[in-house]
């Protein structure tokens, strides 16, 4: 009874919730989702996209200024009190960033982001961090929260050698739009904290990266609220199939262009063919005359 009660109270106050009043409601949802227990897998093995299919369409080069809107919210996800992420920092609806969700580079011309999803990981994020560190090249490091608990010296490592902080929810479930508001506040706002206290004092996180690309308007919302900005990806390695490295190359370089935002992963499973690809895929950007860039905030 006391977990129905519970369910009952988050769906009147996700109807009568404002953008003023989601920090309150955060330290309510953290103590409803507790109780009740996250009805994802557990933390300790985040899951890895199952799709066949890039769950974000890439926008062309000609159109990356403008990426597709994402698909309004399933009938069973929780109502949320604002429209589509179109809002702006400082806007009346509270939004310490944009919710809109971004798929351009921060330095703009002939640059690339390259993004790394689910660490870190003891094995293979020291490897691409290397890699990196040999071309002078920048990233972006979508982690799951546990996995930062779990390896801080990691996420330390990604902010002093000048990369940035991304946040990729605690159990990476990929229908997160589709349960309750207080569960979504909790991916968010908990692994949000959990990095935090792993990269230490002053450290910041940038971003939020939705498992699969499950940016309905209220994971944004969410999002942006909390200071994070939605980032996607337009140019998707596919990696995570481990198609072998020529596989994942082939892959990047369909939809590379000046301004990509390259998804590749250094947690989640065997990375052995993303940390070879990415050897070559640094000589071959270095070779064709990119920079290094973040996505745009």
């Amino acid at each position: 009874m006391a977990l129905v009660s519970a369910k009952k109270a988050a769906a009147a106050v996700a109807v009568a919730l404002t953008g003023t009043t989601l920090a309150a409601y955060g330290a309510y949802a953290a103590q409803t989702s507790s109780a009740a227990g996250p009805p994802s897998p557990s933390a300790s093995r985040p899951i890895v996209a199952t799709s066949s299919a890039s769950p974000l369409a890439s926008p062309p080069p000609s159109q990356s200024a403008s990426p597709p809107s994402p698909a309004a919210p399933s009938s069973s996800a929780a109502a949320w009190p604002s429209g589509p992420g179109s809002a702006s920092a400082g806007s009346s609806k509270g939004f310490t960033v944009s919710n809109a969700l971004q798929f351009n580079t921060e330095d703009g011309g002939r640059s690339v982001a390259l993004t790394f999803d689910d660490g870190p990981d003891p094995r293979w994020t020291p490897k691409v961090l290397a890699l990196l560190a040999q071309h002078h090249a920048k990233a972006t490091f979508c982690e799951i929260g546990p996995n930062a608990q779990r390896h801080p010296d990691l996420t330390k490592a990604v902010v002093a050698a000048g990369h940035r902080l991304c946040d990729h929810s605690v159990h990476h479930n990929e229908r997160q739009s589709s349960m309750p508001l207080d569960y979504n506040v909790h991916e968010i706002t908990d692994a949000q904290r959990e990095i935090s206290d792993a990269a230490g004092p002053g450290a910041k996180l940038w971003y939020y990266r939705a498992p699969g690309g499950d940016f309905k308007p209220v994971i944004r919302d969410i999002a942006a609220q909390h200071g994070l900005r939605p980032i996607g990806w337009s140019d998707d390695s596919d990696d995570w199939k481990r198609p072998g490295v020529a596989g994942i190359l082939q892959n990047i370089n369909r939809n590379l262009h000046p301004g990509s935002i390259v998804l590749m992963h250094d947690g989640g499973g065997d990375r052995s063919q993303s940390i070879a690809a990415l050897a070559k895929l640094l000589d071959q950007l270095d070779a064709q005359g990119y920079t290094y860039s973040f996505p745009a905030r």
